[in-house]
């Protein structure tokens, strides 16, 4: 990553921490953590990120932004931030208008089940860092991502059950877990596990589903 963009990148995650004095935009407030837990996280999925294929790049439950715009910065990649919680978007949006970088990277307080109206099959890459089981993501990833694009999720840490549970559904929605890497953060204490899902063909189910639904009652494999 260029200086130039790591210097956006601080200059993001520092308005950041400014408005989170006054709106709860995420529970780090100590400079040094956000470096670590925020953009040094934030880029430990840069490498599967690069390896997608060319297009659109969606981060979704994005909170303060993060993952999503320090990838968007090193990518070059057009960007969606989603989150459902107006009030974050709205701060995040405002932010992005002030450095300007809102024509590249834009935002939406659209709940995830509601977004394929408008982007269906048409992101090439998602990223979901600490958002929900491994399930729930890919039945929720499965209707947004074109064929051969790929869902990167970040988990501090994950079960071998939770990854089974997934794949035991995959074939239902079209994904599949291509790879699985663990990476130590520069504390080398934090761990993250970064695991990457393709959509590999259309879900054999009607997707999306209602909203809520691919959390509260997870998908189990068809007998």
């Amino acid at each position: 990553m260029g200086e130039q963009t790591e210097a956006l990148c601080r200059r993001y995650l520092d308005d950041i921490l400014k408005a989170n004095e006054i709106t709860n935009l995420t529970r780090i407030t100590n400079e040094e953590q956000a470096m670590l837990l925020h953009l040094e996280d934030s880029l430990v999925g840069l490498p599967e990120v690069n390896e997608a294929p060319e297009g659109l790049y969606g981060d979704l439950g994005s909170g303060g932004g993060f993952p999503g715009v320090p990838l968007a910065l090193a990518t070059g990649r057009q960007t969606i931030l989603v989150d459902s919680v107006k009030k974050k978007m709205a701060i995040v949006q405002s932010i992005l208008d002030e450095l300007g970088l809102s024509s590249q990277v834009a935002t939406s307080s659209e709940r995830i089940e509601d977004l394929p109206v408008e982007y269906e099959a048409r992101f090439a890459v998602l990223t979901a860092r600490a958002l929900s089981r491994l399930v729930s993501l890919i039945e929720l990833a499965s209707p947004l991502l074109f064929k051969g694009g790929r869902l990167v999720c970040y988990k501090a840490q994950v079960t071998s059950e939770e990854i089974e549970e997934a794949k035991a559904v995959q074939d239902l929605v079209g994904m599949k877990l291509v790879s699985q890497r663990e990476a130590l953060l520069s504390d080398r204490e934090t761990k993250r596990t970064i695991l990457v899902f393709e959509k590999v063909a259309r879900p054999r189910i009607k997707l999306p589903r209602r909203v809520g639904l691919a959390q509260k009652q997870p998908l189990k494999p068809r007998p």
